[in-house]
């Protein structure tokens, strides 16, 4: 979840290939075209490479307000913590109205801001539980460049739907019944033909890929009966490009095409948030319950820990640039630790709480708290530089995308006590 919600050095490695909880169907027969974006793009959850980077050379301005330097805006209605994605010539983000008891993705044009179609998913059913600072949309969708995907939480179950660029749907499948904790916002994963889906929960979770053009099922992963937030992510790693999943109490690694296990080790909380980061030998992984942690797992498959500690990096994902690792804690703190030896290297002071993971472009590290004001420092592992502050909206959940040397962010103004989300357009002419 991309919002709010006891590592034991156990290193019991799961032998490569098990399928004790593992199943894989024969891969689909059915060949999707190839994936599609471009270089100015940010077609999915935390950008283009996964890992929260924008291009070095689209920088965004430094400076913003509700007036200076917004190109457009967009009046976004319900409720949703899932962040805006932008392929082409169109901007995509799921909300989800309790007036209306819709759930729908909203399609926004990329120059003006206007708003091209806006499609409904689900109706009624809505969910009343869980945490305070969770969403009925708080997944971010994925584009292939010929069709989008999202996920919900509908009705006691999670649901995967695939829509053109039109806003048409063309196909939705259940991926599995859920038990509400926390809320749900795992984001979808694409890969070649495939769109991965995790719906970690307390009645029995699993990791399903599916195909991209019929929704058929490829393969399963069974996980473990735990709440759990995290999003699938394909990171190429110890040498081979590897599907991972943190929580539960554990580190998977999948084979991203056959769902087969790589290696999985105990080395994680039960309840993660945080989509990994890696520097090719290293994943990172953080957590927040039952215990505070951040690990450094060998991407080899040894089962070994590098180093870890206890610091609560629990919502907001990390990012790594030139060997250092950068974390946002939720309460506030940026801290900077050596990746390789985990030696904390600086801490700077920043305010209030985080649920927005920071996103790197170029050498400025951009982290937003929860009041809408956002934080430029610098990605360096010298010391703490902060270089700009600015403020827009009262509340922000979502992480801002940044691509094409803009922002778009998505905010909520209060006034006399309404709430009204937007999604704001940063840059210059």
């Amino acid at each position: 979840m991309h919002s709010r919600f006891t590592l034991a050095c156990l290193f019991g490695l799961v032998i490569a290939g098990a399928t004790v909880s593992s199943r894989a169907a024969e891969p689909s027969r059915k060949t999707a075209e190839a994936i599609q974006t471009g270089p100015r793009d940010w077609p999915w959850w935390r950008g283009p490479q996964r890992n929260g980077v924008a291009a070095a050379d689209q920088a965004p301005p430094l400076a913003w307000s509700a007036t200076e330097n917004v190109l457009w805006k967009c009046l976004v209605p319900g409720r949703g913590h899932g962040s805006p994605i932008v392929v082409g010539d169109q901007v995509f983000l799921a909300t989800a109205d309790h007036e209306t008891q819709v759930q729908a993705l909203q399609c926004v044009d990329r120059l003006t801001g206007k708003e091209l179609w806006r499609t409904e998913v689900h109706q009624g059913q809505f969910e009343t539980k869980g945490n305070s600072k969770s969403s009925l949309a708080s997944s971010t969708p994925a584009c292939d460049g010929h069709r989008v995907f999202i996920n919900f939480l509908h009705a006691g179950a999670i649901w995967t739907t695939a829509l053109n660029l039109k806003g048409e749907k063309l196909w939705q499948k259940k991926i599995s019944d859920y038990v509400l904790h926390q809320g749900f916002g795992s984001s979808p994963a694409l890969y070649q033909s495939l769109v991965i889906i995790s719906a970690d929960n307390k009645g029995g979770g699993l990791i399903a890929a599916l195909d991209r053009v019929t929704g058929e099922l490829v393969w399963t992963h069974e996980r473990p009966k735990f709440p759990n937030y995290a999003s699938p992510v394909i990171l190429n790693a110890g040498g081979r490009e590897q599907l991972f999943l943190i929580g539960c109490d554990l580190v998977t690694s999948l084979d991203p095409l056959s769902g087969k296990t790589n290696w999985e080790i105990p080395g994680s909380t039960t309840e993660c948030v945080t989509s990994t980061v890696t520097d090719g030998d290293l994943i990172y992984t953080s957590g927040g319950y039952p215990k505070n942690h951040i690990s450094a797992v060998r991407a080899d498959g040894s089962g070994k820990i590098a180093w870890e500690n206890g610091a609560r990096e629990y919502v907001p994902s990390m990012l790594i640039k030139d060997g250092a690792l950068i974390g946002v804690l939720d309460e506030g703190i940026a801290k900077c630790w050596r990746a390789n030896s985990g030696k904390e290297l600086w801490t700077g002071r920043l305010g209030g709480t985080f649920s927005a993971s920071p996103v790197l472009a170029g050498d400025l590290v951009f982290a937003t708290n929860e009041a809408g004001k956002t934080y430029v420092f610098k990605a360096q592992a010298t010391k703490f530089e902060k270089v700009a502050e600015n403020q827009l909206g009262d509340e922000a959940y979502a992480t801002p995308t940044v691509c094409g040397g803009r922002i778009y962010f998505r905010v909520a103004h209060i006034q006399d006590g309404k709430r009204q989300e937007m999604l704001y357009c940063v840059g210059k002419e």
